[in-house]
């Protein structure tokens, strides 16, 4: 019997100006902790964790965020996404269009950006 490769888990990396910036958003506004940092004063590669997800966030140069390129789109699965819609209202991390909705894909879901226009979708299916 042959044994099949399975995969467990991905860590997407978020390209970021700033990691310490970073940091603070996800820490203090969106309830990550630090999982580990390539440096403790000036990072420029670190990884924060909530529940069971993990997200890396690495610094690009400046000169990168001179040409516009779309930047990553995050689909996050959720538990009670009521209570986390509720808790991020309370950030103020909310762009003015971002709703609790059912989509007609059969999601219930909210979405916005992070600092640095990565894009962060909460979910779960009805």
């Amino acid at each position: 019997m042959t044994t099949k490769g399975y995969l467990h888990q991905i860590h997407p990396v978020l390209p970021v100006k700033d990691v310490v910036a970073a940091l603070d958003f996800y820490v203090n506004r969106l309830g990550f902790k630090i999982g580990f940092a390539d440096d403790s004063k000036q990072p420029t590669y670190a990884g924060v964790l909530r529940d069971g997800i993990e997200i890396h966030l690495q610094w690009h140069d400046a000169t990168e965020w001179e040409v516009a390129v779309d930047r990553p789109m995050l689909r996050i699965v959720a538990q009670n996404i009521d209570a986390l819609y509720e808790e991020y209202s309370k950030k103020e991390v909310f762009h003015t269009h971002t709703l609790l909705r059912e989509t007609a894909w059969g999601t219930r879901e909210f979405a916005f950006y992070d600092p640095f226009q990565n894009g962060l979708t909460f979910y779960r299916d009805v």
